[in-house]
C-alpha cells in the first residue's frame, strides 16, 4: 500500500516497490504443497487397480491405482524390502498403505508405497480367466487343431491399425527380410468399444477374400493379428469371445502378436502361433525365406572353397606324378648303369694295379734268392715257373677281360632295350621344338604357328602347329 499524501499535490508511491509483492519461485511453490501433503496425509490407506506397471531396470516399479472416476499415481521404491511385489499385476484390485507426496521435477503428487495387500482380482482379470476357461473346455485352445505356418510365405493377410506402432515394425521387418512377401490389409481399431467386433470381422473379410482369390492363385498364406503393447484395458479387445471365435473358425493359420513379451491374450491362446510382439512375428513368417536366402548367399563361398579344395588336391596328385615319372625315366635309369659302368671300370684298374705290385715284389723275391742259389740250375727252374706263371697270369687276365666284356656287353644289351631306339620301335615317337630342340611333353608349350619336329624309328617328321 502507498504511504498517506503529506499535501494535496504529495501523491505518495504510485507504484509500490517490488519487495512489498510476495512472489514464490515454481519450487518454492511445489515444495510447499509437499510439505502440507506430507504432513496431512500420513500412512493412508487407498484401494483400487492396478494399471499401467513399470517396473524398471533401477528395481522401483511405478503404477497407476484407480477407480471408476480417477487415477493415482503409485511409486514403490528399491528399498522397501516388506513388500511382496509379486501382487502388482495390471487389472488386479489392491489395498495399498503410504505417504503422500510430490515429486517435485514433475510438479505431480504421488503415493510412496510402504505395504500392500492384495484386494481382489480385477473385473476385467476375473472375466479373463472365466473367458479362459470356457474356450478351453471347448477345445479352442487344443494343440492338436492348431496348423504349422507355411515355410515361404507369398501373401499374408494383416488385421491391425492402420496408423498404430505395430504395422510400422511389421513392415519394417518384412521389408529387411523378405520385400516381395505380399501384405493385404485389413484395418481395423484395435482397442476400444467395437474394437473386437472389427477385428472379427476383418479376420471374416480376409477369409472370404482367400476363397474368392484362391482359385486364381492369388489367396492367402496366412492371417497376422496384431498390435502394440498396452495396459489390460488397451488390450481387451483380444480378450472377447467374438474375436476368439472368429480365429478359431478361420479356414487360414492365425498368428496372434499383441502387446510385449508378458501380455498374453484369449487370442494368442486360439491362434495357431503366439509371437510375442510384432516384430517377432514378422520374423517367425518371413524366417523360411530369410533361412534360404541365407542358405543361397553363403553357397558360392562353400563351392568356392570345395572347388579351391579340389584343385589343390588334383595339384598334389599331379606333382607326386610327375616326381614319380622323373624316377622312373629311362635316361635316369641309364646314368645310374653308366654310373655303375664306371664303378666297374674302376675297380678293374685298382686290382690290376694291386696285382702288378704283388708280381713286382714275388719276382724281386725270387730274384734275391737266385742270387744266394745256384744261379744255372734255380734259373731254369725259375724260368719255367715264370713261364708256367706268365701263362696263369695270362689266362686269368682273359678269363677276367671275358668276364667283363660279358658283363659289359650285357649292360649294353640292358642299355639298348632301355635306350630311346627302343621305345621308338615300339610305335612311340619324340616330339621337339625344331628351334630349341626342347622336348615338349605339354601341349601349352607350342603356340598355333609353331614349327615342331617328331623322331619316330625311321626318320623325322616336321610339323606346323594349327592348334
Amino acid at each position: 500500500m502507498a504511504p498517506p499524501a503529506k499535501s494535496q499535490w504529495d501523491f505518495g508511491e504510485l507504484f509500490p516497490p517490488e519487495q512489498f509483492r510476495k512472489v514464490l519461485s515454481v519450487s518454492e511453490l511445489t515444495g510447499q504443497m509437499r510439505r502440507v501433503l506430507e504432513k496431512q496425509f500420513q500412512q493412508i490407506w487407498v484401494t483400487g487397480e492396478v494399471t499401467n506397471l513399470r517396473a524398471q531396470s533401477s528395481g522401483h516399479y511405478y503404477f497407476t491405482l484407480k477407480d471408476a472416476v480417477a487415477q493415482l499415481s503409485c511409486v514403490l521404491f528399491r528399498g522397501e524390502s516388506g513388500v511382496d511385489r509379486s501382487l502388482l499385476q495390471d487389472g488386479r484390485k489392491v489395498l495399498v498403505r503410504g505417504d503422500v507426496t510430490v515429486y517435485e521435477p514433475r510438479g505431480q503428487y504421488q503415493l510412496r508405497v510402504t505395504e500392500l495387500e492384495l484386494q481382489g482380482v480385477g473385473a476385467l482379470q476375473v472375466a479373463f480367466e472365466k473367458l479362459k476357461q470356457k474356450l478351453s473346455a471347448e477345445g479352442l485352445f487344443a494343440q492338436e487343431r492348431k496348423r504349422a505356418l507355411p515355410t515361404y510365405a507369398q501373401r499374408i493377410g494383416l488385421v491391425t491399425s492402420p496408423t498404430g506402432a505395430a504395422i510400422r515394425d511389421v513392415l519394417h521387418v518384412v521389408e529387411r527380410r523378405n520385400p516381395a512377401l505380399e501384405i493385404v490389409l485389413a484395418p481395423s481399431r484395435v482397442q476400444g468399444d467395437g474394437a473386437a467386433r472389427e477385428i472379427a470381422e476383418a479376420i471374416r473379410l480376409l477369409n472370404e477374400f482367400h476363397r474368392a482369390n484362391e482359385a486364381k492363385g492369388g489367396g492367402l498364406d496366412l492371417i497376422l493379428v496384431t498390435r502394440g503393447g498396452g495396459s489390460l484395458e488397451d488390450l481387451w479387445a483380444f480378450n472377447e469371445e467374438v474375436v476368439a471365435r472368429a480365429v478359431f473358425e478361420s479356414s487360414l493359420p492365425v498368428v496372434s502378436a499383441v502387446g510385449h513379451e508378458i501380455d498374453f491374450t484369449i487370442s494368442d491362446f486360439v491362434a495357431d502361433l503366439r509371437a510375442a510382439t510384432p516384430s517377432a512375428a514378422a520374423e517367425l513368417i518371413t524366417e523360411g525365406v530369410f533361412s534360404s536366402w541365407q542358405f543361397v548367399r553363403e553357397s558360392g563361398a562353400r563351392l568356392t572353397a570345395l572347388a579351391c579344395g579340389q584343385l589343390e588336391e588334383k595339384r598334389d596328385l599331379l606333382v607326386l606324378a610327375a616326381q614319380r615319372l622323373e624316377r622312373l625315366h629311362p635316361r635316369r635309369k641309364l646314368n645310374e648303369h653308366l654310373q655303375r659302368l664306371d664303378d666297374l671300370v674302376g675297380v678293374m684298374a685298382r686290382r690290376s694295379r694291386q696285382g702288378l705290385r704283388l708280381k713286382s715284389v714275388s719276382w724281386q723275391n725270387l730274384a734275391g734268392r737266385l742270387g744266394r742259389m745256384r744261379p744255372a740250375v734255380v734259373l731254369n727252374q725259375r724260368r719255367e715257373l715264370l713261364s708256367l706263371s706268365v701263362q696263369r697270369l695270362r689266362e686269368q687276365a682273359r678269363h677276367r677281360l671275358s668276364e667283363l666284356e660279358n658283363q659289359l656287353r650285357a649292360l649294353r644289351d640292358r642299355l639298348r632295350l632301355l635306350g630311346p631306339e627302343q621305345v621308338l620301335a615300339r610305335g612311340y615317337s619324340i616330339t621337339t621344338d625344331l628351334k630349341t630342340g626342347r622336348v615338349l611333353r605339354d601341349s601349352s608349350q607350342v603356340k598355333a604357328g609353331s614349327t615342331i619336329q617328331t623322331r619316330v624309328q625311321r626318320g623325322r617328321i616336321v610339323s606346323r602347329v594349327e592348334d
